[in-house]
């Protein structure tokens, strides 16, 4: 379990809901002391928050040090569009775990091609800087989403594509790179239930797009796990998707609510929105196996996929209509995943 001992890291869009909890996660030494992290992002209101967090101020003053090469933790403003920057950030980094994304459907559709030049260009960015240079860097860790598979909507589809631009990059270099792919998580920046939370809380009708509406459930934590099972991997080109509970959205709303009585207004699916996730398709399923508590898909190029005798772990696609849990046991998944959720649960 020291996969980052005396390991140079590099997260670009570290200050991000999944990049932060992922620094958290690695500071603490469960992988193993790195020699540094870096967090790489172009938000610099983010990073000075995220610098006090980790010094334990609640406020800037005069004797906080912003370059401070001793430091464990480190920041640098940039973006992953900019190749210049990124392959400066690069050229100190052993691991690099690509969490840089436009991630916002709506913004996506209504701005496609900024999509395109941070979701694609990004991850075009960081292959063109390992095949020009000697790099240092031994394995690079792409932050993929549901969405990529089988994609209706333009964030989809820019992830889908920086899937397969960096997994293909496994032909000709020797730089391991493996993706990883989750769906919905729980009480994230931007996700839908602060916005359930906040409505309940003002007394307002809780907003569900349609009644048969279905998503996957998994906290920071267990997204952060499978960035981790898949640094652990020794494979190259493996998409690693972790097995979660999923649940209608109503009923999502419904544990939220506990006893009280909050009318759901159903407003229609918005823009690029799916009425369910899939995480593995059924063109997928054949060639996925199982490993440990997580689904891994082998490279789609057979120059890169070893097992090619193997026996798939799905018969057919891994979406979250299947399985749906109850209210039940959403509430217990929901107030373990966030201690806010919790106490709005109890009623504290």
């Amino acid at each position: 379990m020291n996969e980052l001992e005396g390991k140079r890291i590099l997260v670009t869009g570290g200050t991000g809901s999944l990049g932060q909890t992922l620094v958290k996660r690695m500071l603490s030494g469960e992988m193993g002391k790195p020699a540094s992290i870096t967090v790489f992002s172009r938000d610099e209101a983010k990073q000075h928050y995220m610098r006090l967090d980790f010094l334990n101020r609640n406020a800037a003053t005069d004797d906080i040090i912003y370059q401070n090469s001793q430091d464990l933790l480190k920041f640098r403003i940039g973006d992953v569009r900019d190749y210049s920057a990124l392959l400066a950030a690069m050229r100190e980094a052993d691991i690099v775990f690509h969490a840089a994304a436009l991630k916002q459907v709506p913004s996506c559709e209504y701005f496609p091609y900024e999509a395109v030049m941070t979701n694609i260009g990004g991850a075009g960015n960081i292959v063109r800087a390992i095949r020009e240079n000697d790099l240092p860097t031994a394995k690079i860790i792409g932050i993929s989403t549901d969405k990529a598979c089988k994609p209706i909507n333009v964030m989809g589809m820019t992830k889908a594509l920086q899937e397969r631009v960096l997994l293909e990059a496994n032909r000709d270099s020797k730089v391991a790179i493996n993706c990883v792919r989750y769906g919905n998580v729980i009480a994230s920046r931007g996700s839908i239930i602060p916005l359930f939370v906040e409505q309940i809380e003002e007394g307002r009708s809780v907003t569900v797009t349609l009644p048969e509406m279905t998503r996957f459930l998994l906290s920071l934590d267990r997204a952060v796990d499978t960035v981790f099972e898949a640094i652990r991997s020794p494979r190259r080109g493996a998409t690693f998707v972790p097995k979660v509970p999923a649940a209608l959205i109503t009923d999502v709303a419904k544990a939220l609510m506990g006893e009280k009585n909050v009318p759901i207004e159903y407003t229609g699916i918005r823009p690029g929105e799916k009425i369910h996730e899939i995480m593995v398709s059924e063109e997928e399923c054949f060639r996925t196996i199982e490993e440990n508590d997580y689904y891994v898909i082998l490279p789609v190029l057979p120059e890169i996929r070893n097992d090619h005798n193997l026996t798939p772990a799905l018969t057919g696609e891994y979406s979250s209509k299947d399985d749906t849990i109850s209210i039940e046991d959403l509430k217990v998944l929901l107030g373990g995943a966030s201690s806010e959720i919790n106490r709005f649960i109890n009623g504290d």
